[in-house]
């Protein structure tokens, strides 16, 4: 099965406008774009046979061509990742069996979350989409409980059924639970890892759908597939001491750095 991994990325963010672009510093004191770390992510990933970049903007064109990765250009209109993964996906022919959108603001995703939800989806026929959870240890939940006290959005949570199909994402810190944990301590509360691999039926359907309610409140382009009655795969990811988070806020910057220099990230 022919696997393409498509890397979206837009320079208006409303939350964070040129957020590809900001730099981020590792371990060496060398300086990369959050676009090339993700890149770099998507290419450390076994069994794909294409890596793209797919964006409306020439800032990040121009970008990515000074570090090698192939740009798909796709209209300023996608209003979302997935919209784009679908315009880059028909754009180089729809010939892929999977495509997987890496979204261009997770540069610690490893290898194996992807590995391991190409493997799922694969595996699960009835499913269109797919897309990663892990399990949050105590420093993950009080992190997202902080942020939300603070009025930050930041991470996304995510519950699901026995058979993982997915009953609900949010922005809010889902199940709630009254207990309080130690750092250390597993939690019954999933953190969303932003990352989706879909079947081409399932990725073509999704632009002709209306936005529906739950996607327009949460933001989470996710939400639509439910919301139309598409099965969501969620696979469950272990960290395997690996630490991990998105780039949401100007606020996760040292904090990516200081994750990205502990774990040796050049």
């Amino acid at each position: 099965m022919a696997v393409l991994v498509a890397i979206p990325a837009r320079y208006a963010s409303s939350r964070y406008p040129g957020k590809p672009l900001v730099p981020l510093t590792g371990a060496s004191g060398l300086a990369r774009t959050l676009i090339e770390r993700s890149w770099r992510a998507a290419q450390a990933v076994d069994g794909v046979d294409r890596v793209v970049v797919a964006t409306d903007d020439d800032r990040i064109r121009e970008a990515c061509e000074g570090f090698g990765a192939e740009v798909v250009m796709t209209s300023s209109d996608c209003a979302n990742g997935t919209e784009r993964c679908a315009e880059a996906h028909a754009t180089l022919g729809g010939k892929y069996d999977i495509i997987v959108n890496l979204q261009g603001d997770a540069p610690l995703t490893p290898h194996w979350f992807i590995e391991d939800l190409i493997a799922g989806l694969r595996a699960a026929p009835d499913a269109g989409v797919a897309t990663p959870v892990l399990r949050c240890d105590g420093a993950a939940l009080n992190g997202f409980l902080a942020d939300r006290k603070d009025g930050r959005v930041g991470g996304t949570t995510a519950v699901f059924a026995a058979d993982k199909s997915a009953l609900y994402f949010s922005k809010e810190v889902v199940p709630f639970t009254s207990e309080t944990y130690a750092d250390d301590a597993e939690t019954p509360v999933f953190h969303h890892v932003g990352v989706y691999a879909y079947r081409p039926d399932a990725l073509a359907s999704y632009g002709a759908w209306p936005t529906g309610p739950l996607e327009r409140l949460e933001g989470l382009e996710q939400l639509r597939f439910m919301e139309n009655g598409r099965k969501v795969l969620c696979v469950e990811v272990e960290a395997r001491d690996r630490q991990f988070w998105e780039l949401n806020n100007p606020e996760d910057v040292p904090r990516l750095e200081t994750m990205m220099k502990q774990m040796g990230f050049e």
